[in-house]
C-alpha cells in the first residue's frame, strides 16, 4: 500500500503514483524518451539497472533487468551482471553505481576510463544521464511507498528475488 494516496484502478502503480501530477509524468515519460532516443539502448538498461540496484529500487531493478533478460541476455544471467560482460559495460555499470553513491566523487580518472574502453564523451554524458534520471524516477517512487507491479512476481523466483532489492512486489 502506497503513503501517498494512489488511486485504485487499471495501469502501472508507477503512472497511478502520478495521478494528482500527471504534468510531471508526461514530463518524465518526455524526458526518459530523449535519453533513450539518443543512447545506444543496451548500454542504457545496463547504467539504469545498476543505478536502481545501488538506489535500492525494486520497481527499476525488476523492470529494467527483464528488458535486459527479453533484449540482450536471459534471465539466468541478468541478476549476476556485471559478471559475464566484456571491461567497457563493466566500467558502464561502476560508473552509473558511483554517481548514484556520490556524483561528486566522479573525477577525470573515472572519466578517462570509459574513454579508454572506447566511449565517445556523449556516450558518458548518455551514461550519466541514465543514472541520474533514475535517480529521480527511483527516489520518487519509492518516496511515495510504490511497489512492483503484482506482475512481476510472475516472474522466474531466482530472478525476481535477485532484483527485488527494495521494496516488495505488491500482492495480486
Amino acid at each position: 500500500m502506497p503513503f501517498i494516496g494512489v488511486p485504485d484502478g487499471d495501469g502501472p502503480n508507477m503512472e497511478r503514483a502520478f495521478a494528482s501530477r500527471p504534468e510531471v509524468y508526461a514530463a518524465w515519460r518526455q524526458l526518459v524518451t530523449a535519453v533513450v532516443s539518443a543512447s545506444d539502448e543496451r548500454r542504457y538498461e545496463l547504467a539504469t539497472l545498476a543505478a536502481a540496484r545501488r538506489l535500492r529500487s525494486s520497481y527499476c531493478s525488476l523492470a529494467h533487468g527483464k528488458v535486459l533478460a527479453e533484449k540482450f541476455y536471459d534471465f539466468d544471467s541478468v541478476p549476476a551482471l556485471p559478471d559475464g560482460l566484456d571491461d567497457a559495460d563493466r566500467a558502464i555499470m561502476a560508473f552509473a553505481e558511483k554517481i548514484v553513491v556520490d556524483a561528486t566523487a566522479i573525477t577525470e580518472a573515472d572519466v578517462e576510463e570509459l574513454r579508454s574502453h572506447g566511449l565517445s564523451d556523449e556516450e558518458i554524458v548518455d551514461v550519466v544521464l541514465a543514472a541520474t534520471t533514475r535517480c529521480f524516477f527511483s527516489k520518487t517512487l519509492d518516496a511515495l511507498g510504490v511497489q512492483p507491479d503484482a506482475h512481476f512476481g510472475e516472474l522466474d523466483p531466482a530472478f525476481r528475488e535477485a532484483l527485488t532489492v527494495g521494496r516488495p512486489i505488491d500482492a495480486p
